[in-house]
């Protein structure tokens, strides 16, 4: 008996609640015998009913909280991706040209540029400097052109980070006039690492407008 008398006695602590009509704001809510609460607001039945509305109240302000955080976290990973982006690829040159054979090998130049995005790929250089550690997905293309029929043929270049070569391509042929190979891997990477593309010493890579020789690289995700 003391549970019921102190649950009954809720509405008077909570202070008059009004009550609404489920059809919307200026419509007239008839008596409903079947309704306590407009027909006695002190009643027992109507603070259950006034129970029940707060839960559902409290329920539905918890699902908006937790939809807001979902969308929040959301809105944050979308915008960490769009500052994290990281893509370059380039050709060598936009005009008829080839390079060595030379005595050492030397770090090519693609000058070039299909896209650049975060600006990490020097024209100037040849060097991409990684801007953020994470794993990123390399490839380079290598193209030669003997000159002629039965003319010796040596396509050979190597993909480095920090001058330590990490993969390499070689054609070497007497027989082909012209030759091409690529390479793709996937690697690693800390910020402030650079990444070249050498030409080993006794091969040479000819090009044109056609971009037969290409150096690509994009952020597959970020590790910190």
């Amino acid at each position: 008996m003391k549970g019921v008398v102190l649950f009954c006695v809720l509405p008077l602590v909570l202070g008059q609640q009004k009550a609404f009509s489920w059809d919307g704001p200026g419509q007239t809510l008839a008596p409903d015998p079947i309704n306590p609460c407009l027909t006695d607001q002190n009643s027992c039945g109507c603070c259950v009913m006034q129970k029940k509305t707060w839960e559902l109240e409290q329920y539905l302000n918890s699902s908006m909280n937790t939809l807001e955080d979902l969308l929040a976290r959301a809105q944050n990973t979308l915008r960490n991706i769009r500052d994290n982006r990281v893509a370059f690829s380039v050709g060598l040159t936009d005009r008829r040209r080839c390079i060595g054979p030379l005595r050492t090998a030397t770090n090519l130049v693609y000058q070039s540029i299909f896209i650049n995005i975060g600006e990490a790929y020097n024209s100037s250089t040849g060097v991409f400097t990684v801007p953020k550690s994470g794993v990123y997905n390399l490839a380079f293309t290598v193209f030669s052109d003997a000159g002629s029929p039965g003319a010796s043929l040596a396509v050979c270049a190597s993909i480095r980070r920090n001058g330590v070569a990490l993969a390499a391509l070689r054609e070497i042929y007497a027989q082909d006039q012209e030759d091409q190979a690529t390479g793709v891997l996937l690697a690693q990477l800390s910020a402030g690492d650079y990444i070249t593309i050498s030409l080993q010493a006794g091969c040479w890579i000819c090009d044109d407008q056609n971009h037969y020789n290409t150096f690509s690289g994009f952020l597959l995700y970020a590790t910190e």
